[in-house]
């Protein structure tokens, strides 16, 4: 976010993608507009074991999570959904809105099988105190939905923390930040749950990095917490980020310092597979129906979603 300089604020065009299908195994709860998840809640998360995990090693399970992250970001890119964002401005006075923006986008494909995004609805921007950067746009595609493909993980440092029960989903934790910050380019630096059986990221709760504090520069987005859930019994993909935090704009240029509390809410629903015929294509492999490694030890037993607590509201 970049503080406005006037009451006429720039709105730039968004990319995203949204996907649909029922899930199998899923946080507990869908949160509305209104819901509050902030950044440090400890709601439904167990004790953090940091011991080392059992059976196998920390490379391992690193190596295999990331190429199940290779394997479904592709996987990602033959499905449509709706992409819902909203992002306020919060008064110190009252706590209530007093500036938002809000777009409604549905990720389809044309009728050559080309990627288009159709804006379903998109009210009046009210924004007034900052204006969206092109890096908010950017933070919204790709790093709100975050995926550490194994072609990404040799740009990050990634640290085992422990094993932890999140709701009824044992994960894996790391902490995870870039080794070096390529200028130009933008990264996640925070804490990373990967699901120990399907070895696929299930929670993220981080900030971009770097953030632009250059006086007169400044270009802030808030930490933010990203929940996914299983699609098709094998594909965890991001359905709910929640950004909330306080930005700090010093005083330049003669204009005072300003705090601005923004709150940013991001869903994906409606997945859905385009082209139930088409092929998923990883590394020469048909991934089309892959399952996660013990898919098929567990296809005869129920599976019980995970049911976390709601929210505090």
């Amino acid at each position: 976010m970049k503080l406005a300089s006037a009451l006429t604020v720039s709105i730039l065009a968004a990319s995203f993608v949204p996907l649909s299908a029922n899930p199998s195994r899923i946080f507990g709860f869908v949160p509305n507009w209104d819901s509050t998840v902030y950044a440090a809640e400890d709601q439904g998360f167990g004790p953090l074991d940091p011991a080392p995990p059992s059976g196998i090693t920390v490379d391992e399970i690193i190596k295999r999570f990331g190429q199940r992250e290779s394997q479904f970001n592709i996987a990602r890119q033959n499905y449509i959904f709706r992409q819902s964002v909203k992002v306020q401005t919060i008064s110190d006075d009252n706590g209530r809105p007093d500036g938002e923006y809000q777009q409604v986008t549905d990720i389809t494909f044309d009728k050559q099988g080309r990627r288009e995004e159709r804006v379903v609805f998109a009210p009046q921007n009210t924004l007034e105190r900052v204006i969206m950067s092109p890096v908010d746009f950017d933070e919204i595609e790709h790093r709100l939905p975050f995926v550490l493909t194994a072609e990404e993980m040799p740009q990050y440092d990634i640290k085992y923390l422990g094993r932890q029960k999140v709701d009824e989903l044992d994960t894996y934790v790391f902490e995870a930040g870039p080794k070096t910050l390529e200028k130009g380019k933008h990264y996640f630096q925070g804490k990373v749950w990967v699901d120990q059986q399907d070895y696929q990221i299930v929670l993220i709760n981080g900030q971009t990095v770097p953030q632009d504090t250059r006086r007169g520069h400044e270009d802030l987005q808030p930490p933010f917490t990203t929940y996914y859930e299983q699609i098709d019994g094998k594909y965890w993909f991001p359905t709910y980020t929640k950004a909330e935090g306080t930005l700090h704009f010093p005083a330049s240029n003669g204009a005072a310092r300003q705090d601005v509390h923004m709150r940013n809410i991001v869903r994906y629903t409606d997945y859905k597979q385009f082209r139930a015929t088409s092929r998923i294509i990883y590394n020469g492999e048909d991934i089309t129906n892959d399952r996660a490694p013990q898919d098929d030890k567990n296809k005869q037993q129920p599976q019980q979603p995970a049911a976390p607590a709601a929210p505090p509201k």
